[in-house]
C-alpha cells in the first residue's frame, strides 16, 4: 500500500499561514484537491492555492469564520459545490489570547474557546454529515471519511497563563475521542494531531536568544519543529495507511511530554 490521496478532497480550516498552510500544500502534494480556508487574511491563501494549481494540483481559496455556524455551512456547502464530496477534514483554526488569570478577560476567554472548540465542533458536525451523506460510493478509501483535529501538547501539560488556550486543547481532545466513540461504527475516523513547539509565527519570540535556549530544554530530541513535521502526520492520518488508526491523539512535539524536566529528579 502507498501513501496517496488521489481523488480524494480536503479541507483545512485555518490554512492561510503556520499549520494549516503546510497542512494544505501537503495534502495537495500527496494527490488530494484542497480547500484552502482562511478567516482575515485571504492573499496568503490565495496564493497557495496559485501555487497548488500551478503544479497540477486542484485547491481553492475560502473565506469562513470557523466559530460562526453560518459561514460554517456556507463553508461546507461551497466545498461540495466546487469539488462534489469531501473525504477529509482538518480542523487546525485556532487562535491565543494570552494572561495571567487575574488579567484574562471574559472576552479572550470565551473567543479562544469560540475558535479553538466550538470551531473544532461545528467544521466536525458539518463533516459527518457530508459523509453521511455521500455513503460507502465514494470508494475512494477505506474509511468513510477522515477528521483530524489541531490540538496541542497543552492538551495535557499545564500552561499558566494561557489557561483560556490550555481549556480548549483539553476540550478538544475528549471531543475527538467522544466523536470517536460514536461513529466508529460509521466507517468514519477521527483523530488529533498534537503538536509541540513548532516555528510558526504564533511563537516566534520564544525562540529567540534566551528564550530560545530554555525552550530546547523542553525538548529531548533537541530541536524545534517545523511545519512539515506536522504537516507529514496529517497526510499520513489522512491516508490508509493509518487506516485502523481511530480515537487517537498523535504528539508531535520531539517528546516534550516526557517531562523533561523530571530527568534528573527520578
Amino acid at each position: 500500500m502507498i501513501l496517496s490521496l488521489e481523488n480524494q478532497v480536503a479541507l483545512v480550516t485555518g490554512a492561510s499561514s503556520g499549520l494549516g498552510y503546510a497542512c494544505a500544500d501537503g495534502l495537495a502534494a500527496a494527490g488530494a484537491s484542497v480547500v484552502v480556508n482562511y478567516n482575515s487574511h485571504a492573499e496568503p491563501a490565495e496564493a497557495l492555492a496559485e501555487k497548488i494549481r500551478q503544479r497540477g494540483g486542484k485547491a481553492i481559496a475560502l473565506g469562513a469564520d470557523v466559530s460562526n455556524e453560518e459561514e460554517v455551512e456556507k463553508l461546507f456547502a461551497q466545498t461540495i459545490e466546487k469539488f462534489g464530496a469531501l473525504d477529509i477534514l482538518v480542523a487546525n483554526s485556532g487562535l491565543q489570547k494570552d494572561a495571567p488569570i487575574g488579567e484574562m478577560s471574559l472576552a479572550d476567554w470565551n473567543k479562544v474557546l469560540e475558535v479553538n472548540l466550538t470551531g473544532q465542533f461545528l467544521c466536525a458536525r458539518a463533516a459527518i454529515k457530508q459523509f453521511r451523506q455521500q455513503g460507502a460510493q465514494r470508494n475512494v478509501s477505506r474509511a468513510a471519511g477522515k477528521i483530524i483535529h489541531m490540538s496541542s501538547v497543552h492538551q495535557v501539560i499545564p500552561w499558566a497563563g494561557h489557561v483560556n488556550y490550555a481549556a480548549s486543547k483539553g476540550g478538544v481532545d475528549l471531543l475527538m475521542r467522544s466523536l470517536a466513540q460514536e461513529i466508529g461504527e460509521e466507517r468514519i475516523r477521527v483523530n488529533s494531531i498534537a503538536p509541540g513547539a513548532i516555528a510558526t509565527a504564533i511563537n516566534a519570540k520564544s525562540r529567540d536568544g534566551e528564550a530560545g535556549k530554555n525552550l530546547l530544554k523542553l525538548i529531548p530530541y533537541g530541536r524545534i519543529g517545523e511545519p512539515e513535521d506536522v504537516a507529514n502526520a496529517v497526510v499520513w492520518l489522512a491516508s490508509d495507511l493509518s487506516d485502523y488508526v481511530h480515537g487517537t491523539t498523535l504528539f508531535v512535539d520531539g517528546g516534550m511530554t516526557l517531562y523533561p524536566g523530571f530527568r534528573d529528579n527520578g
